[in-house]
């Protein structure tokens, strides 16, 4: 039985691949390089948006990401490719089916609900807002909220303390292999669905505790164990 659900964004919840592809390819173009394929964007999601920048810039141009980073190339281009992102954001994403109606039954539940991604506080509260999907969630954490990132155990904990909850008591519901080495380092479950960003790879090959098809079935199993447990305990 689980008080604490913990998802990732990007891939898990909403499918934001598409938009960011979009404007990738949007500051590629503005800056007169060639764009890339929306395929390999989305291989390239997971890490935080300066390490998608680099994939993106060698790809583009040919050159080794070792000294793309040594020049700070993605610092000076970050702004440019903000702007457009806040652009598209909400234009080209969706969540995935059943999102909505599956947080907003963990919320009357009373499930507790946080979001652990590495993407920026800008893109991703942008991004939660464009799909109305904010309010189902309590605690949002993202890669520049916290002195480290997932696959820290940090954020995972952090989360656990502000809400109370012991790690048996929290779950981590997530898309790559990022998620499920940070559930592992926090020392929580970890459940992943199938469809995500996993750079390419079969999600099973991450060993994660289940892989669910959806978060509705997720949160089916969720409050059908929580009822379960609630009745045999009586």
């Amino acid at each position: 039985m689980f008080d604490l659900i913990v998802f990732d964004l990007d891939g898990t919840l909403i499918d934001t691949a598409p938009e960011i592809a979009d404007a990738v390819n949007a500051m590629l173009s503005q800056q007169g390089m060639a764009t890339v394929q929306a395929a390999q964007v989305r291989g390239w999601i997971g890490h935080g948006t300066t390490e998608l920048l680099l994939h993106a810039l060698s790809a583009s141009s040919g050159r080794p990401e070792a000294a793309l980073r040594t020049e700070g190339i993605v610092d000076c281009l970050m702004p440019a490719f903000s702007a457009h992102y806040l652009g598209h954001c909400g234009h080209n994403s969706k969540p995935y089916p059943g999102v909505e109606n599956a947080l907003d039954e963990l919320r009357t539940f009373g499930a507790r609900r946080a979001i652990v991604t590495n993407k920026e506080e800008r893109f991703a509260y942008a991004v939660l807002d464009a799909h109305h999907l904010r309010d189902y969630i309590e605690l949002v954490i993202c890669g520049d909220t916290l002195a480290a990132k997932k696959p820290d155990p940090l954020p995972l904990r952090y989360c656990m303390q502000q809400f109370g909850t012991a790690p048996e008591r929290t779950l981590m519901i997530g898309d790559s292999f990022i998620d499920v080495e940070t559930a592992r380092n926090a020392g929580i479950s970890v459940w992943a669905v199938p469809y995500g960003y996993n750079h390419g790879a079969p999600i099973a090959d991450a060993k994660p505790d289940r892989i669910v098809a959806s978060i509705a079935v997720a949160v089916a199993h969720i409050t059908q164990s929580a009822e379960h447990h609630r009745v045999s305990s009586r």
